[in-house]
Order: structure tokens, then C-alpha cells, then sequence
């Protein structure tokens, strides 16, 4: 599928692809013009949390924004792929999926907070 997009008053022809299988872990991207050439972006430093987290457990915010909608709910069984929250940044949502099959033990944001990339925002069991 071709689709335009506009940015910064330019308007770019890209082509998009229909992935068949649902995305387990949502990624930030950029779509660039194919001659445009930009140099990777460092890796966002990890926000200081309380103490040691185990990593397998919790769901970390993969950008900075704004938290639109809590999904789950604390107690609720779930699996990969299921939504628990919501984020928005630049006028576009990003989903926050479970990245495997367990129990929500708790939810450290809600709606309107502003969270930073990797900071943990759903802890799991």
C-alpha cells in the first residue's frame, strides 16, 4: 500500500506493509525519505527507578509521552500482545503490550502522566 505523508511541509510517497501478525513488542520509528540519510540515534538512557527491577517483569515505556488510557488492571491475567496501556506522543498512540503471559501486580502511571522513555509503568508477576 502507498501512502503520503506530509512533514514539516514536505510530502513524501512511502510504502507500507501489512504485518500479519500482530507487533509483540511496539518499537519507535521514523519513516524517512530513501535519500535522506540520518545517523542512528543513541539508545535513551534508562531512567533511575526506586532500586533493582527484575527486567521480566515489568513493561517499560519504549518513548516519552503522555499516558492516554490504562488497559489492564491490577489482578487481571494476561497474554502476549494484550494491550495495558495507551501513550501518546506527537499526536500519534503507541500501544505498550505484554511481552509475555502472566498477572498484572501493579500499574505506576495513570491517565495524563507524563512518563519518560524506559521508565516502568506496568509491574507483572
Amino acid at each position: 500500500m502507498k501512502l503520503k505523508i506530509t512533514v514539516d511541509g514536505k510530502t513524501y510517497e512511502v510504502d507500507v506493509e501489512v504485518a500479519e501478525e500482530p507487533v509483540r513488542h511496539p518499537q519507535a520509528f521514523m519513516v524517512m525519505p530513501s535519500q535522506a540519510r540520518v545517523p542512528a540515534a543513541p539508545a535513551p538512557a534508562p531512567v533511575a527507578d526506586a532500586g533493582p527491577v527484575d527486567e521480566a517483569k515489568v513493561c517499560r515505556s519504549p518513548i516519552t509521552g503522555t499516558v492516554v488510557r490504562i488497559v489492564a488492571q491490577a489482578g487481571q491475567s494476561i497474554q502476549p500482545g494484550d494491550i495495558l496501556v495507551v501513550l501518546e506522543a506527537m499526536k500519534m498512540e503507541t500501544n505498550i503490550t505484554a511481552p509475555v503471559e502472566g498477572k498484572v501486580k501493579a500499574i505506576t502511571v495513570g491517565a495524563g502522566d507524563g512518563v519518560k522513555a524506559n521508565q516502568v509503568v506496568v509491574e507483572l508477576e
